[in-house]
C-alpha cells in the first residue's frame, strides 16, 4: 500500500466510547451503526467489545463495569487509559459514529480490493469464485438492520399469499420436506429460521431420524450441512447408503461383502452420490467454530438447513456458568443464527434417564429447560421395545416391534401431535407407517399455536 495509513479517526472513537460510558441512552442511538471493526485502535476495540457484552446482560456500561469486563478477556488492562477515554463526551454521538462507520467501510473496501488482487496474481483459483466472493462481500457491507424493517402492510401481504397458496389445489410445501406426512401436513416442512430439537434416550434413533430428514431434504434439492461430534463423515455416509440399499451400515463399513450386496450398494450410492449434503472435517465441539462453519456453508453452498449432533457435547466459553446456562446459551445462539441466515437448524439432544417411566417428556431434556424455550419445535422419540413396554394412549394397541412414536411436544405455530413411524433396526431407518396394516390412524393433538 506504499506505506499508506488505513482510514481511521481515533479522536472520534474516543468521543463515541466516552459518551456511551457517560450516557446510558447513547448506545441505543448508534448500536445499529457500530461494530467492533468500526474501531481502528485495538484498545478502543476491546472497550467496545466490553460495552456490548455488558449491554447484552441488561446492565449499563460505565467506566467501572467496562474495566471489570475487560479484565475477564484482556491482559494488562490499564484502568487509567479507560478513565481517560471515559472523560470524552459529545452531544452529537450519531455524527461521530457515522464517521467511524464510514472509515470502517473504506477499510473493508481496501481489504476486499487487496484480497482480489492477491488471489488474481496466484492464478490458482477459478476467477468465477473470486468474483462471486467479492460480490458477496460487497453486498454484505451495507446490509443493516434497516434492511429488515417492514410495515404491518408488508406482513399482511405475506399472510395473504400464504392463504392463497393453502387454498389452491396445487398446494406445495412452504418448507423443506421431512419425508413424514404427519410433520409436513402440519408444518409445511422444515421452515426457515426454525430451531428444531430432536430428543430421545441414548440409542433410540436421534441421529437416524435426522439422517432420514436430511436425505428427504437433499433428494428434493435442498442443501444440508451435517455436523456430528460422535460420528465421522464416512459413518454417516454409510448409514445413508444403508437406507438406500438395505444393507446394514456396519456390514458396509466392516464386513466382507457378497457380490449381490455390492450390486445393492452401488444402486444405493447412485441415488445419493450427487445430492447436496456437506460435512466439515475441520469442525469440532466448540460452538464458535461450528457457527463460523455454518456461515461459510450458507455463503458457499447455499444450504437450506443444518443438523448438529448433539447439544450436550458442545462446548461454550462461559466462565463461571453451569451446564444448564451453557446449554441454554448454545440453543439461543443456534436459534439466532437460524433466523439471521434464514435457514432451519436441527439440533439433537439427550434426555435424562427415567427407568420407571421411559416415555419421553420436555421435562427430561438433559441439562436445560432453556433448550425447549429457545426451540420452535421439539420432537421426542420413544421406542418402547427397548424397555419391554407398550405405547401410551391412544397407541396402546399398536405393535411396538419395528416402530417408534414421534411426539411433537412443542410446536410453535403448528401445535402438538403424536404419531407412529416405522423403524428398521437393521438399517437404522425411520419411515412412514401404514396405519391400515393393523389399526386405524389415531393421534392425540392439542393445538397451541403460541
Amino acid at each position: 500500500m506504499d506505506n499508506k495509513v488505513l482510514p481511521h479517526d481515533v479522536q472520534a472513537e474516543k468521543l463515541v466510547l466516552g459518551t456511551i460510558m457517560s450516557d446510558k441512552n447513547a448506545l441505543n442511538e448508534v448500536r445499529d451503526m457500530l461494530t467492533r471493526d468500526c474501531f481502528y485502535d485495538r484498545i478502543n476495540q476491546d472497550i467496545y467489545s466490553a460495552i456490548t457484552q455488558i449491554d447484552s446482560r441488561g446492565e449499563s456500561p460505565d467506566m467501572i463495569t467496562v474495566v471489570n469486563e475487560m479484565k475477564k478477556t484482556v491482559q494488562d488492562v490499564d484502568p487509567f487509559v479507560v478513565s481517560q477515554i471515559a472523560c470524552y463526551y459529545t452531544a452529537d454521538i450519531y455524527q461521530h459514529a457515522a464517521i467511524l462507520h464510514d472509515k470502517e467501510k473504506r477499510r473493508r473496501f481496501i481489504s476486499i480490493g487487496m484480497n482480489m488482487q492477491n488471489r488474481a496474481y496466484s492464478e490458482s483459483e477459478d476467477i468465477v469464485d473470486i468474483l462471486s466472493e467479492a460480490e458477496e462481500d460487497l453486498k454484505c457491507m451495507f446490509q443493516t438492520s434497516k434492511d429488515n424493517i417492514y410495515t404491518i402492510g408488508d406482513a399482511i401481504k405475506e399472510v395473504s399469499c400464504q392463504m392463497e397458496l393453502n387454498a389452491s389445489e396445487s398446494k406445495q410445501l412452504t418448507g423443506t420436506p421431512t419425508g413424514f406426512s404427519q410433520i409436513d401436513s402440519r408444518s409445511g416442512g422444515l421452515q426457515k429460521s426454525d430451531l428444531i430439537i430432536i430428543a430421545a434416550d441414548t440409542s433410540s434413533g436421534k441421529t437416524s431420524l435426522a439422517i432420514a430428514m436430511t436425505l428427504s431434504a437433499a433428494k428434493n434439492g435442498y442443501g444440508v450441512a451435517f455436523y456430528s461430534m460422535e460420528m465421522k463423515k464416512e459413518q454417516i455416509a454409510a448409514r445413508m447408503i444403508s437406507i438406500e440399499s438395505g444393507i446394514p451400515s456396519n456390514e458396509i463399513m466392516y464386513s466382507r461383502l457378497l457380490p449381490e450386496q455390492f450390486n445393492c450398494i452401488d444402486k444405493g450410492i447412485g441415488k445419493i452420490y450427487d445430492k447436496p449434503i456437506f460435512f466439515d472435517d475441520r469442525s469440532n465441539s466448540n460452538i464458535d467454530t461450528i457457527l463460523v462453519s455454518i456461515r461459510t456453508m450458507k455463503l458457499k453452498y447455499r444450504v437450506s438447513g443444518v443438523v448438529v449432533d448433539y447439544l450436550q457435547i458442545l462446548s461454550v466459553n462461559m466462565k463461571g456458568s453451569n451446564t444448564e446456562q451453557q446449554m441454554g446459551e448454545v440453543a439461543r445462539r443456534l436459534k439466532n443464527l437460524a433466523k439471521e441466515l434464514d435457514i432451519w437448524i436441527i439440533a439433537l439432544s439427550q434426555l435424562n434417564r427415567d427407568s420407571l417411566n421411559p416415555v419421553p417428556s420436555l421435562a427430561r431434556l438433559r441439562a436445560s429447560g432453556q433448550i425447549a424455550e429457545a426451540a420452535d419445535v421439539v420432537m421426542l422419540i420413544y421406542r418402547p421395545e427397548l424397555y419391554n413396554k407398550f405405547y401410551p394412549e391412544p397407541f396402546q394397541n399398536s405393535n411396538v416391534n419395528g416402530t417408534a412414536m414421534i411426539d411433537i411436544a412443542k410446536g410453535r405455530n403448528i401445535g402438538l401431535a403424536k404419531f407412529i413411524v416405522k423403524f428398521d433396526a437393521k438399517t437404522t431407518h425411520f419411515s412412514e407407517y401404514d396405519y391400515s396394516w393393523d389399526m386405524p390412524q389415531q393421534s392425540q393433538e392439542e393445538y397451541k399455536p403460541f
